[in-house]
């Protein structure tokens, strides 16, 4: 068994300014149960990724203001949440009316859907497992398995070995990684802020760029046919 070296005292001064240091309070003030709600919300707003939510947990982990297995068990408790409702949408709509719902909502279209359930017949119970490590898959997975009515417990067992992975390896990396991201937050937070930000822009609108273009090439061939 790995175990976590302890962590360093907290130095009340340690603060960080920015963008960087809004979610870090956030999270601190929230506690291990925002890690929670964060990615259960991931689930139905995919441009929330896990992966910018997770690290920061290790990170407060690391300076003693949050507990890794706590953090850990909240993030795996709210993608296994995320994934029953999602699976029961599935299991009670069936799936033409899931496909439809999925196509309605915003940033999303009936080729999510699609994909997520080539990749479930495909490859079954091991779809679920893996899916939790793919973007839009992880949230989506669910749906093909609620159709099928595959076993909830088989079903649970699978998202919950494959979410709390996932989620240990970013939490962990955050965790690590502390020690040499502590200086550089401490010493840049501001900027590394703006540069975060200035990312986040920039990825949603591609986002949303893609979705949309995407969207007016379909609805343009199906005029044509």
């Amino acid at each position: 068994m790995i175990t976590l070296a302890a962590a360093p005292p907290v130095e009340p001064s340690a603060e960080y300014s920015g963008f960087i240091g809004w979610v870090l309070n956030l999270m601190e003030t929230l506690g291990e149960l925002g890690v929670g709600l964060a990615i259960l919300l991931e689930t139905f707003l995919p441009p929330i990724p896990s992966e910018a939510v997770l690290p920061g947990a290790g990170f407060l982990a690391y300076e003693g203001r949050m507990s890794f297995s706590l953090a850990w068990a909240a993030a795996t408790a709210g993608a296994l949440i995320g994934a029953w409702i999602w699976y029961a949408v599935g299991a009670a709509l069936g799936r033409d009316r899931t496909r439809s719902l999925v196509g309605r909502i915003p940033l999303l279209d009936y080729e999510d859907f699609d994909k997520s359930e080539a990749f479930f017949q495909r490859w079954g119970g091991v779809a679920v497992l893996l899916g939790r490590c793919v973007p839009l898959v992880r949230s989506f997975v669910s749906i093909p398995a609620g159709i099928s009515r595959m076993p909830v417990l088989h079903f649970s067992a699978y998202t919950l070995i494959g979410s709390g992975v996932w989620n240990a390896i970013w939490i962990g990396a955050g965790f690590v990684f502390g020690p040499a991201i502590k200086p550089v937050l401490e010493r840049w937070s501001g900027v590394l802020s703006n540069a975060v930000l200035a990312i986040i822009a920039i990825l949603f609108v591609w986002f949303v760029v893609k979705r949309v273009l995407r969207l007016r090439e379909r609805q343009r061939a199906e005029s044509v046919q």
